[in-house]
């Protein structure tokens, strides 16, 4: 039945005839006379003080109260619980070329991997010395994202002895000929540090139910998502982070 808005209509019941009123106020039913008024709410991730020109969920999201030292010891958290990361090298005709590594140290903000010298990554190095380290954290949600300068050097670096260990050795493989044969020692066995220089991550603040009530609810208010805090560390924060590792 269509009803036009404030129209009247009769409603029977057992007890007595009313008349009420729809959307109109006041509303009287069985002699029971009750006000309603509106309240606006502004409810969080409200988008009214919003740009256009803005990204809505960076703008919510964005953390700049939290102490530095917390931010850093959170994106130490994020890392640490991640044990593989995407390394991205900048190849020479082409553009970013994305490949997945175990993570063998982090030392502050920095990171080591040890690698193979005869692949490809060394040819993009040699090129533009820029990588990218992305972490992602499927369970949680949560990310970070290193960018950095890489450092290279030769097989006689004493950290590798310090770094290889039987999981690495057994990317390389033993070729039979006492000298290829994986161990810290084997000249194909080099190392990249990741010096960074700009890092910014998001950390969830919400359950695995939360997250999903948050994406709802914003779906059907028209808000947008809260679900966590999106950080940045900067130069100085990074600097600060190498001496709180």
């Amino acid at each position: 039945m269509s009803i036009a808005r404030n129209s009247t209509r009769i409603i029977k019941t057992q007890f007595r005839t009313t008349t009420t009123t729809i959307f109109a106020r006041p509303v009287t039913v069985l002699n029971h006379k009750r006000t309603f008024t509106h309240t606006p709410f502004k409810m969080t991730g409200s988008v009214s003080d919003v740009s256009p020109q803005d990204d809505p969920s960076v703008t919510k999201q964005y953390d700049s109260t939290t102490p530095a030292d917390k931010q850093i010891s959170d994106f130490f958290s994020i890392a640490d619980g991640l044990k593989t990361c995407l390394l991205t090298t900048q190849r020479k005709g082409l553009g970013p070329v994305s490949r997945s590594m175990a993570v063998a140290k982090r030392d502050g903000p920095d990171f080591f991997f040890l690698t193979n010298k005869n692949s490809r990554k060394f040819e993009d190095l040699s090129a533009d010395k820029t990588i990218q380290l992305t972490f992602q954290d499927s369970s949680s949600q949560n990310w970070a994202s290193v960018t950095g300068k890489a450092v290279t050097t030769s097989n006689d670096d004493p950290r590798i002895k310090e770094l290889i260990n039987p999981f690495a050795s057994a990317w390389f493989g033993d070729l039979g000929d006492g000298v290829h044969n994986g161990k810290a020692e084997d000249p194909r066995v080099s190392l990249i540090e990741v010096k960074a220089e700009y890092i910014t991550y998001w950390q969830s603040t919400s359950s695995s139910l939360g997250f999903l009530k948050e994406i709802a609810e914003a779906a059907l208010t028209g808000r947008v998502a809260s679900t966590g805090v999106t950080r940045e560390l900067k130069t100085a924060e990074i600097e600060q982070a190498r001496k709180q590792k």
